[in-house]
């Protein structure tokens, strides 16, 4: 595939901040046996790769603005741009030596997100895509996974823990879904899962509480992989809610009917 000026940058952000998190990760493992934990040298790695991708992205584009995990918002000077970071979406995997974890920048212009990756380096899977032209892993094109039906179906989803999400809601939605669906997968990475998504490898995914950097750029992989997102609603206004439902066509609509069925009882 031949990528943009724009997405050379990111991509080449996204590798520079990935070989320091693949190292990083290196050392977790080890820490895993210390009675201390690894907790405080994680917060660092994810503090150092965003440390990178900003260096990156702000000395080949001075003036856009930023919205970053750490950082929060940045202003640029350049009011019509904005890079959406994720440096290390899954922390509590990469905590735990578990390798599914990733890399996630979006930009936006105008309000909409016209390119995006996600990038897991220790996989080193990168997935991007630009608006209007396609998604891509490797640079092999991605389509949806075509299953129309819910019994058929693998769904992706991101489970309520302490002190995030109403629990009590979440599990009536849990329970409806289980009830019509082949498998129901919780990988610890909302960006790794909408991937998983675009390249068919799960039919589709819904989860609440999450912030515009976990979702900028699967959101565009998706619908330039030929799949739908939205919020729980059927909306778009996923940043401000924090919901999203992805999937084809026919999964998305199903899924949006099902999570809102009424509990069957036993």
């Amino acid at each position: 595939m031949a990528r943009s000026a724009i997405l050379n940058v990111m991509v080449a952000a996204a590798a520079k901040a990935g070989r320091s998190l693949a190292r990083d990760f290196g050392e977790v493992q080890n820490l895993q046996v210390s009675l201390k934990g690894p907790g405080d040298y994680v917060s660092q790695a994810d503090k150092k790769a965003e440390d990178i991708i900003y260096s990156e992205l702000s000395r080949a584009r001075p003036g856009y603005g930023f919205l970053m995990e750490e950082r929060g918002e940045v202003k640029g000077e350049d009011e019509q741009h904005r890079w959406i970071v994720d440096p290390l979406d899954g922390t509590t995997n990469f905590l735990h030596g578990i390798p599914l974890f990733a890399i996630s920048i979006a930009l936006e212009r105008q309000g909409k997100i016209q390119a995006g990756l996600i990038y897991n380096p220790i996989t080193d899977e990168l997935y991007t895509a630009e608006r209007g032209g396609g998604a891509f892993l490797n640079d092999r094109r991605l389509r949806v996974a075509a299953r129309s039906r819910l019994a058929d179906s693998v769904i992706g989803t991101g489970v309520p823990h302490l002190g995030r999400g109403h629990h009590g809601f979440y599990l009536v939605e849990l329970r409806n879904v289980m009830a019509e669906v082949s498998g129901i997968r919780r990988m610890g990475s909302a960006a790794l899962d909408l991937a998983y998504v675009a390249a068919g490898r799960m039919d589709g995914y819904w989860e609440d509480s999450l912030n515009a950097w976990d979702v900028a750029a699967g959101m565009l992989l998706i619908r330039e992989a030929g799949g739908f997102c939205s919020t729980k609603e059927g909306k778009q206004d996923i940043f401000e809610t924090g919901s999203i439902v992805a999937g084809n066509e026919a999964i998305h609509g199903a899924l949006l009917k099902t999570i809102k069925k009424p509990v069957k009882t036993a």
